[in-house]
């Protein structure tokens, strides 16, 4: 959408239009607008499926799919394993908007892009966002597979998507992040984890900006600083989620282990191998966490 504004040239009185790009949350309305004009669902949980993870999006039933390049103003997805499109649909009964693939800083966004899906998630009516990740683990408590649930995050990225004036109408200034990943879906995910025999981790996920993995000199340092696990993504999404008022679940899966952890050179062709290799015990978990946060939802009214 493009808004035209006019400057006047007073000393020959010609007047000139000049396009002006529109504000964050008017773009966040436009593109939002946009998708639920194409699907009848009115889904309250969303979902971002991160690097091999994307596959829970193809069994959802009535699902509409739709390019990231078709939503207005919506940045598009570079990074191999990640197929750049929003699937609404449904899973089992329960609606959800899932994107599937992610951008990331090391593409060249900003926070506040890497950001701007979660705004439109957001604006669509997302009341309860489910974050993924592929992950390096720096816990040797983790193997490659391993499903941890995030409890927090250490953000090293060097950018923080509310950076520059604050819109009210999005959150406040100074969001509180003490309770950034919501406890209540943290114990529902740890509780189905177990019935699944899935071992119940928690953890704790520093964000670097890439693309270049760590060194095991930085991997020792997230150790001493409190990090289980580390990874590319997750935080800006996370942070824009909280200011808008939306509770968070964050997973990550071990795609690997970080540098130094193992006496061997890191590869994304093996992130993805893993994601593939736990997709059936990851979509389980999500199958049986969705339902339980949709009657959360229900309750809160």
């Amino acid at each position: 959408m493009t808004v035209w504004v006019y400057a006047a040239n007073l000393r020959d009185t010609t007047v000139t239009f000049l396009p002006m790009t529109p504000d964050l949350f008017t773009r966040a309305e436009s593109a939002a607008a946009f998708v639920l004009s194409q699907t009848e669902l009115r889904p309250q949980i969303g979902l971002v499926l991160g690097s091999g993870l994307g596959s829970f999006a193809d069994d959802l039933t009535e699902a509409v799919r739709i390019p990231y390049a078709h939503i207005p103003t919506f940045p598009r997805s570079t990074a191999i394993g990640h197929a750049g499109q929003l699937v609404i649909g449904k899973s089992g009964d329960v609606p959800v908007a899932v994107m599937q693939g992610r951008v990331h800083l090391y593409e060249g966004y900003s926070a506040a892009e890497v950001a701007f899906p979660t705004r439109v998630l957001g604006r669509m009516g997302i009341r309860a966002l489910i974050l993924t990740n592929a992950a390096g683990g720096i816990n040797v408590e983790y193997g490659q597979g391993a499903l941890v649930i995030l409890c927090d995050h250490i953000n090293l990225q060097g950018q923080n998507p509310l950076t520059g004036a604050n819109d009210e109408r999005f959150g406040p200034r100074f969001p509180d992040m003490s309770y950034t990943y919501a406890k209540r879906y943290r114990e529902i995910a740890l509780e189905e984890a177990k019935k699944l025999s899935i071992p119940p981790r928690e953890g704790v996920y520093a964000a670097l900006a890439g693309p270049s993995y760590e060194t095991p000199a930085e991997i020792r340092y997230l150790r001493a600083i409190g990090a289980d696990l580390v990874g590319m993504s997750t935080v800006p999404e996370a942070i824009a989620a909280r200011h808008m008022g939306m509770n968070v679940l964050a997973i990550s899966c071990v795609t690997n282990m970080a540098a130094g952890i193992l006496d061997r050179a890191l590869d994304h062709e093996e992130v993805l191998e893993v994601g593939r290799r736990v997709m059936g015990q990851f979509i389980a978990l999500l199958r049986a966490v969705l339902p339980r946060i949709a009657g959360e939802l229900q309750t809160r009214g």
